[in-house]
């Protein structure tokens, strides 16, 4: 019995980890298909625009910009050991438009807004508005779910566009202005690097990254325990959910889209 046990423990979690892949999975449909049949809520989603995409744009900005300098700093000094210092605009562009912009901002959005919409719609289901909701005849996956979903699938690419630029950017002003690098030449040599698949991958990596992040945000929220633990324990998973989803879509997008 006692060999058995640990065999007993793995398979529990194994089966609640299926269970949960297949909870979600269902309610990610299930969002899907509200958000393209009506009827919609235009105010919701404008809400949600200025909440995800607007209010997100300063944290957004701060870790980009100050991520591209740290990343110049880090491939001139680590290039200098091999005289190869010329690499810097290459491979900050590369960096930030395929990985480190993409996967910040998801990162950022995650903490930011995911927390956020779940402990929104948890609280909403502590207080029994959902219920006053299915009261009114509104449906809460049209009404909490979609514009959400909707909001961060067309934000958070935009996102990625501008978090990319910012971080190019202090790559670039910590090379122009710290380690001698010709302006006109560091950058001509960004523009002639990047392809237009770099660019596609990371805007594509931005809409499945939020799409993560709103999902995990209105599940959790959705199904959050009672009371003020419920709501922490959504919030906490939520954003938990979230960073480890982005970071393991990161992986597997970047097998598509750059596999050899």
């Amino acid at each position: 019995m006692n060999v058995m046990a640990p065999l007993a423990l793995i398979g529990r979690s194994v089966l609640t980890l299926l269970a949960s892949v297949g909870r979600i999975s269902l309610y990610m449909l299930d969002a899907f298909s509200h958000m393209l049949r009506p009827p919609f809520y235009p105010r919701e989603f404008l809400n949600a625009l200025l909440n995800i995409g607007w209010l997100s744009l300063p944290v957004v900005g701060l870790t980009a910009i100050f991520t591209g300098g740290a990343l110049a700093l880090q491939i001139y000094s680590g290039g200098a050991r091999f005289n190869a210092e010329a690499v810097v605009p290459q491979i900050v562009a590369i960096g930030m438009v395929r990985e480190l912009g993409p996967v910040l901002v998801g990162l950022m959005i995650a903490a930011r807004v995911t927390s956020s919409i779940a402990a929104e719609i948890a609280t909403m289901k502590v207080t029994e508005q959902i219920d006053a909701l299915v009261t009114l005849s509104t449906h809460p996956m049209k009404y909490l779910t979609a514009p959400r979903l909707l909001a961060a699938l067309i934000t958070v690419p935009a996102l990625v566009a501008v978090g990319d630029v910012i971080g190019i950017a202090g790559g670039y002003t910590v090379a122009t202005q710290n380690l001698g690098f010709n302006p006109v030449v560091y950058l001509k040599n960004t523009v002639d690097f990047l392809e237009p698949l770099d660019i596609i991958s990371s805007l594509v990596k931005g809409a499945a990254f939020g799409g993560i992040a709103a999902l995990m945000g209105c599940y959790y929220g959705m199904n959050s325990g009672r009371g003020a633990q419920g709501v922490g324990r959504a919030t906490k998973s939520s954003v938990e959910a979230a960073a480890v989803l982005i970071l393991a879509a990161n992986f597997v997008l970047t097998g598509v889209f750059f596999s050899v």
